[in-house]
């Protein structure tokens, strides 16, 4: 084996900011909005912008308004005259309404400028907390971020991180000092980290695939609230049957992502937060070419229960997709919620209520598709019919009620069962019978808690048909 072969590759370019924007926006299109130099009160140094860069430019034609920070200079500290640059960024998309997205690596407040920098960053959280709800905000942490460095990008709609990013209130130094712990930035703050606590919703190995991950992501998000999300013309999916991945057995595993694959537009299903309450999908996805909100409940982890970790982040992507006018899709296969005084002490009820009020105070049109099973609180929390779901499918196996049968037979039938010669086979027999007058879908169907039961390879017609038949204007 040569030399050669045994050298390591060479750490992949820093890109500069202006490198950053121009691979986020389309070829020529980017166009500074301050790129004068200013002086940053250091003995003469001085930066473009002051160690950031403003900028409008073109994602797909479309317009957006984007800044990136130099961490080459002072770190990518947030001086006076650099806030005045990311807040004329933010002033320019509301006034245009218009997507904002930021390339930050910061390492907090200049300690040169003092409250002068606290009070930067205290505009730019302002005008972020004013924007929100109103055009969609991305941040994009391409290196490591502190303090204020970290609550900015907190503060909008989607994080995507770099493999080599960390974001923390307090970097490893501090924590060193004043905790005894010896930990380095990416075991403190790095993806690892935020990708399974819920901070960033995606993770990509560099800049140039991080800028191509958000324009992936503002192909399915309007410029600003109240103006239609770009169609598509829709492609149909590859899997022509969604029910060939759904086992019957109501307690076997699978893979739910797989079953989506067959209900919405080939190659369309963006899931976010993957590593987080991963009981739970959230993904973004088209169907019929409509982008909508997908949230489903996942038997591969936890039996897709519900906990209080899933519970607050189907309730954040309900109230986002809410925000920006994208239908809610509900995909429901769930046991109910975890039981124990872990959960309890976890706050199951606060998040479990967060997601009852997210779907129901949602206006968009909302579709709930029952797979298996839907039992107990989580049927009414997962989009009921009651809760306010415009249409609610179920397939012909599906079940929905308290409890399922078996235990519920343990309940209203326990002193049967101690009294009968063959408990077993009684319990069997009456499991039957509850299930036909209380869970089967057609019961449901027949009190009117499910509209319709469905075949399964007729999912995504039925999708495409309410998508056309319940759009309608943002109150």
């Amino acid at each position: 084996m040569s030399a050669t072969a045994l050298r390591p590759s060479p750490p992949a370019r820093r890109r500069s900011p202006l490198e950053r924007l121009e691979a986020l926006c389309d070829t020529g299109s980017v166009q500074v909005l301050r790129s004068r130099v200013v002086s940053s009160k250091l003995g003469g140094r001085a930066a473009a912008g002051d160690g950031v860069v403003g900028a409008t430019g073109l994602v797909d034609g479309r317009p957006i308004a984007c800044y990136a920070q130099d961490g080459a200079f002072l770190g990518g500290s947030l001086g006076e005259r650099h806030a005045d640059t990311v807040v004329r960024v933010l002033e320019t998309a509301g006034r245009a309404r218009i997507p904002v997205v930021g390339f930050v690596e910061s390492g907090g407040a200049r300690m040169q400028e003092g409250t002068a920098a606290l009070a930067g960053y205290g505009r730019i959280f302002r005008h972020t907390v004013a924007l929100t709800g109103v055009v969609p905000q991305i941040s994009v942490v391409s290196g490591s971020s502190a303090g204020g460095g970290a609550y900015s990008p907190a503060l909008t709609d989607l994080i995507v991180m770099t493999e080599d990013a960390a974001m923390f209130l307090t970097g490893p130094g501090v924590v060193r000092e004043a905790l005894g712990e010896d930990i380095d930035a990416a075991a403190l703050g790095g993806p690892q980290v935020h990708e399974r606590n819920g901070v960033c919703q995606l993770v990509a190995p560099d800049e140039v695939s991080a800028a191509a991950r958000v324009r992936e992501l503002l192909g399915y998000l309007p410029a600003a609230v109240g103006e239609p999300a770009p169609r598509l013309a829709a492609v149909d999916p590859e899997l022509a049957d969604p029910g060939s991945i759904v086992p019957s057995e109501p307690r076997r595993s699978y893979d739910v992502r797989l079953a989506l694959e067959g209900i919405v537009d080939a190659g369309s299903l963006l899931e976010l937060c993957p590593r987080w309450a991963r009981n739970v999908v959230t993904a973004l996805a088209r169907v019929g070419g409509q982008p909508v909100a997908i949230v489903a409940n996942q038997p591969r982890h936890l039996g897709g229960v519900l906990d209080a970790e899933g519970s607050e982040k189907a309730a954040r992507f309900v109230g986002f997709a809410n925000s920006f006018g994208l239908p809610l899709i509900a995909v429901v296969d769930t046991p109910g919620f975890m039981p124990g005084s872990r959960q309890e002490r976890a706050g199951v009820i606060r998040h479990g209520a967060a997601l009852v009020r997210a779907f129901a105070a949602a206006t968009v049109p909302k579709v709930t598709v029952i797979l298996r099973k839907s039992y107990g609180g989580a049927y009414i929390t997962m989009n009921s019919r009651d809760l306010g779901a415009d249409l609610v499918l179920a397939w012909p196996d599906a079940e929905l009620g308290i409890m399922s049968a078996a235990a519920a037979v343990g309940i209203v039938h326990r002193r049967e069962l101690r009294l009968a010669p063959d408990a077993e086979a009684e319990r069997a027999r009456l499991a039957e019978v509850y299930a036909d007058e209380h869970l089967r879908a057609e019961a449901a169907a027949a009190a009117g808690f499910v509209d319709e039961i469905i075949e399964p390879g007729d999912t995504r017609e039925r999708l495409v048909w309410a998508m056309r038949t319940h759009a309608r204007p943002r109150p």
